[in-house]
């Protein structure tokens, strides 16, 4: 029998899981841990509200997590409840797939000041992760900034323009809702450094900005490239270029009809900020130049208001004690996905946060193909392992209060009936009422 413990619930978790009972069937034992009791990660917590269709994909975990040989073991946290030497003693190989929590910091000046946040708290905000439940932005000024120029960047800056009624089915939080809907913001400025080449917005996401009903999106046309040099890009980047030619086009008289406007300032890179009474009241941008690709500074600042910033400049790992960490590349130190005999990473946590969710999938089949290999070599070392056995005893031993997937199925029933008119469910936020809602 194969021992196997994956830490982290998100999509990288259920694929490698998924991966590893298609790899040994009946012949192997996979317990799937998060530090939450509710499972899914990225999917619950991380993609936009309003885009249900992807979150959709969680249906097919569910699929692998009620198999016969896969738990979810939840609310136990890897490196506080048990570490992961002790976990190696259970386990034949560990797989560590909590992808990328964590903001990147732009390491700017004032950028500790109230009402700047990272994408990760500010995201975990509106979708109810209870880290940030509590986050409380303040949305009564009318200059919000997002920095960045990726699809996280698209989905703030949406759902700060968004009027109640457009999140009829979502899943947004209540309490988020609840500022959003006394939201005085007016204009939304996209920071970023490089132009409308080098985005990495993507088609669908960026067309949604078109088609908000208070909010239109501005791009000046002289931030725009030639139109003939559309043609050397790959097909994806093209679309997305073809929407911001589309913003550019939109005549003053619509943009005067609504009350919100999304602005794209390209070749424009923070360089600090300023403040009043301890919370942000401004960004002070330096214009910059692209060469060979890469964003250089001009010498040329100015001042944008800001009342709200949104920073979406990407993520880094957490780390977890005993684990090598690379702290440059934000992940855990591995060759390929191996980090020590026996332990291994995957997803965002092996190769730092790039790709979409479907990415994962491979990175879980490859990594069970290296952890398959190991085992025939002999190279994981002590076999007989108890597995799930062992670690059951272990967490009767500390009082561990695990959460099963069946567990999870009646937090899931009790926030769907607990759920506003055309909403799918109403999240709880506190793990303490998660707990409470599984009886």
């Amino acid at each position: 029998m194969r021992h196997i413990a994956i830490i982290g619930s998100g999509p990288a978790g259920y694929y490698t899981a998924e991966a590893a009972q298609k790899h040994w069937g009946d012949d192997a034992r996979i317990d799937v841990f998060d530090m939450l009791p509710v499972p899914y990660g990225l999917i619950r917590t991380g993609v936009a509200p309003d885009h249900q269709s992807i979150k959709g994909v969680s249906r097919r975990y569910e699929k692998t997590a009620l198999s016969e040989n896969v738990r979810f073991v939840g609310n136990v946290k890897v490196g506080e409840h048990i570490s992961v030497p002790q976990l190696q003693e259970f386990y034949d190989a560990i797989v560590i797939a909590t992808g990328a929590p964590h903001d990147r910091k732009l390491g700017l000046e004032g950028e500790d000041f109230a009402n700047i946040f990272g994408s990760a708290a500010f995201v975990g905000w509106y979708n109810g992760h209870p880290q940030f439940a509590d986050l409380d932005p303040d949305l009564s000024g009318r200059h919000a900034v997002v920095i960045g120029m990726g699809n996280v960047a698209l989905d703030v800056a949406r759902i700060l323009s968004k009027t109640e009624q457009e999140f009829e089915g979502a899943d947004i939080v209540a309490h988020a809702l609840d500022i959003l809907r006394d939201s005085k913001i007016a204009k939304i400025t996209i920071l970023g450094r490089r132009g409308p080449h080098q985005i990495m917005m993507t088609p669908k996401e960026l067309g949604e900005l078109g088609n908000l009903d208070r909010a239109s999106p501005r791009v000046e046309k002289q931030d725009l490239p030639d139109e003939g040099d559309d043609a050397m890009l790959e097909p994806g980047l093209r679309k997305s270029v073809t929407h911001l030619r589309s913003f550019a086009a939109i005549p003053e008289s619509i943009h005067a009809e609504k009350p919100i406007e999304i602005e794209f300032d390209f070749f424009a890179s923070p360089a600090s900020f300023s403040a009043s009474g301890g919370k942000v009241s401004g960004v002070r941008v330096e214009r910059t130049e692209v060469q060979a690709g890469r964003a250089k500074g001009s010498g040329d600042f100015y001042n944008l208001p800001a009342d709200l910033v949104v920073s979406c400049i990407g993520y880094h790992t957490a780390h977890i004690p005993d684990v090598p960490f690379d702290e440059r590349a934000g992940r855990f130190a591995n060759d390929e996905g191996r980090i020590l005999p026996g332990l291994y990473c995957v997803g965002w946590a092996r190769r730092g946060p790039s790709g979409t969710i479907g990415t994962n999938r491979p990175d879980g089949f490859s990594i069970v193909e290296k952890i398959a290999e190991d085992m025939e070599s002999g190279a994981l070392g002590r076999k007989g392992k108890r597995g799930r056995e062992g670690f059951d005893e272990f967490a009767k031993e500390r009082g561990l209060d695990i959460v099963t997937f069946r567990d999870w199925k009646k937090i899931e029933e009790a926030e769907e009936q607990a759920a506003r008119d055309g909403a799918p469910r109403e999240k709880f936020v506190d793990v303490e009422a998660m707990i409470r809602a599984r009886g």
